[in-house]
């Protein structure tokens, strides 16, 4: 069927064996011809942003295949780009709920179509692109074909799906052959075992069948002996080879006698391989009766659960409500001004005949917030760069480069960056304010006491509102703690006062609660109450803004030096932030010690 999309090719092809062993059978995702399933960037699904497209879905008699149409993001361009330039070729499908017979997959529910730097099914190819290419709109055609072996597994869960039970509801079972009598239709056979060995292992599994051949009988084995010499050892005489011999077992055949195995323990071994499904049991079970050392280098090597690394870091949904939330100004330098006609030297007066009338008197306030420069710097070994192929790993550090720069800023403009004033590091405060810093006339505090109970904060909390005059309605950033502890208040009924945290927000007043896992523990010293706690700052962060001059957002810069062979990377954005309208946030402490609370102005 003629479809108008970015490009076309196979999700999957039938009955091809896959790099994990697994056949997808026709008739398994019939179903889903002509439905359409998100397009995906190499399985990652937990993240939105790296959804690129669509793709609708045709069921041919030779397998599932797909018209992928590119959204017009980052990602989705990104991606475009790599298709039309043909640095990404393979597709690859993401199915659960799967049935299979064996290692033959008669259904499945398909969730995405991935692009895929490898995949596991050799004809999941891209075969046709059409993608605009120039500025006169013209459409190229290209072919992007290859039959190379594909070892990148990459079917979806198949650790939980593949494992689900067998079901008779197969087409045409009865066609299916007999089981071997000596071992179940689904158990590996020996040559499969073998053929997913590294060749380090297959080496020293020809060292063992060589011992063997070696102790049998040479009239009776000696046609058998020359096969496997022959097969074994066709390409074996090289100093390689040899030193695989000594890596497999202890000492050398000049030096000590190796140990051997007799043809009976062999075949003991492989009848154990045939009826419990693992050779690698197999041989552990008699390692120590027959003398196998080292036998670690006979096993596959690991296999990573995911591509790239994944980061250890502390939860960071918070960092876009605050970044994401606050206003942008296209000026680095924030100026506010306010005339203060709340004393009451300003307010009208009354007018008696004969009496001198008075002026009205009121203050100019007036503050000036100048940018400041965050950064982020790594360097990596060209070296390293060349030898990692596993994955991407320039990708990777800018990846995480923009995270930690980001949290940073989120932090700095909510709490400060905790820093002492006189480290070097230190995000100057009076360039981005941090709201929690703020000064009362910006953000007005309230400070209980230690004993103030869970009930009692949530009522002072309710009641603080009424001093708010920020622009619609808040986000409480909260101590997470704290809001747990009100969530567990019951009634005397023994009844959840809030079944969830929207519930609270409601009762609050507030348009959501964000926990910051950034205060737990976050104290500030008070000259007139001491030591107190943070337990939350309500704030629109539309009242918070954010300046930056054209060539100030976020920049990155990359740099070689030849001396040291070394790639250098940078991530920087020069910004100012603060406060721009009075009270319109509040501050929630509770003191730390025993006595009682003096009002801060």
């Amino acid at each position: 069927m003629a479809v108008k999309c970015d490009f076309s090719g196979y999700a999957t092809k039938n009955d091809v064996r896959c790099s994990d062993n697994k056949i997808i059978r026709h008739g398994a995702f019939a179903a889903y011809d002509g439905k359409t399933v998100p397009l995906v960037w190499q399985h990652k699904h937990g993240d939105v942003e790296n959804v690129l497209g669509h793709a609708d879905l045709e069921v041919r008699e030779d397998g599932v295949y797909a018209y992928a149409h590119l959204n017009n993001t980052d990602r989705g361009r990104t991606a475009r780009e790599m298709v039309r330039n043909g640095d990404v070729k393979a597709m690859s499908i993401y199915a659960t709920h799967v049935r299979a017979k064996g290692n033959d997959v008669v259904h499945g529910e398909l969730v995405e179509v991935s692009l895929v730097l490898r995949g596991a099914n050799p004809g999941a190819l891209i075969d046709q692109v059409s993608i605009e290419h120039g500025d006169d709109g013209e459409e190229i055609a290209a072919v992007i074909y290859t039959d190379e072996d594909l070892d990148f597994v990459s079917h979806g869960d198949e650790d939980e799906d593949f494992e689900a039970e067998e079901t008779d509801d197969v087409e045409h079972a009865e066609e299916e052959p007999e089981a071997d009598a000596e071992g179940d239709e689904d158990d590996p056979t020996l040559g499969e075992i073998f053929d997913g060995m590294t060749e380090e292992q297959k080496t020293a599994v020809y060292a063992i069948v060589g011992q063997l051949v070696d102790s049998v009988d040479e009239e009776a084995e000696e046609s058998e002996t020359e096969e496997v010499d022959d097969t074994a050892h066709s390409d074996t005489t090289t100093e390689e080879d040899d030193l695989a011999h000594k890596n497999v077992f202890e000492g050398s055949a000049d030096t000590q006698e190796l140990p051997v195995l007799t043809h009976a323990q062999v075949e003991t071994i492989f009848e154990d391989a045939r009826s419990g499904g693992s050779l690698k049991q197999a041989i552990l079970a008699h390692a120590d009766a027959y003398g196998i050392k080292q036998i670690e280098t006979l096993f596959p090597e690991a296999k990573d659960l995911w591509n790239t690394p994944e980061f250890i870091k502390r939860k960071t949904d918070w960092v876009n409500a605050v970044v994401g939330g606050a206003k942008h100004s296209p000026f680095s330098r924030i100026r506010t001004r306010f005339a203060d006609i709340t004393a009451d030297e300003a307010r009208a007066k009354g007018y008696i005949k004969g009496n001198k009338k008075e002026d009205e008197v009121f203050t100019l306030l007036q503050r000036v917030t100048s940018p400041t420069t965050i950064y982020k710097k790594q360097r990596l070994d060209r070296d390293d760069i060349l030898d990692i192929t596993d994955f991407d790993v320039v990708s990777w550090i800018r990846g995480e480069m923009k995270i930690m720069i980001e949290e940073e800023l989120g932090r700095a403009i909510l709490i400060g960056d905790g820093r002492q004033a006189s480290s070097k590091d230190k995000i100057k405060e009076d360039c981005i304010r941090p709201i929690y810093k703020e000064d009362s006339l910006y953000a007005p505090r309230v400070v209980l006491a230690k004993a103030t109970t869970t009930e009692d904060v949530l009522d002072s909390i309710v009641r603080a509102m009424d001093d708010y005059d920020g622009a619609g309605n808040p986000t409480w950033f909260a101590e997470p703690h704290m809001v747990t502890e009100i969530l567990l208040l019951k009634d005397k009924m023994g009844h959840r006062l809030f079944r969830s945290v929207s519930e609270l927000a409601d009762y609050v007043g507030v348009s959501k609660i964000v926990k910051v896992p950034l205060m737990k523990g976050l104290q500030r010293t008070s000259a007139k109450n001491g030591t107190v706690d943070a337990l939350g700052i309500i704030v629109n962060m539309t009242d918070y803004t954010v300046g930056a001059d054209k060539g100030g957002q976020l920049f990155a810069a990359e740099d070689f030096d030849i001396s040291f062979n070394q790639y250098h990377y940078l991530l920087e954005t020069r910004l100012s932030g603060a406060l721009t309208h009075p009270k319109s946030a509040i501050i929630v402490e509770r003191k730390t010690e025993d006595g009682n609370v003096v009002p801060e102005p």
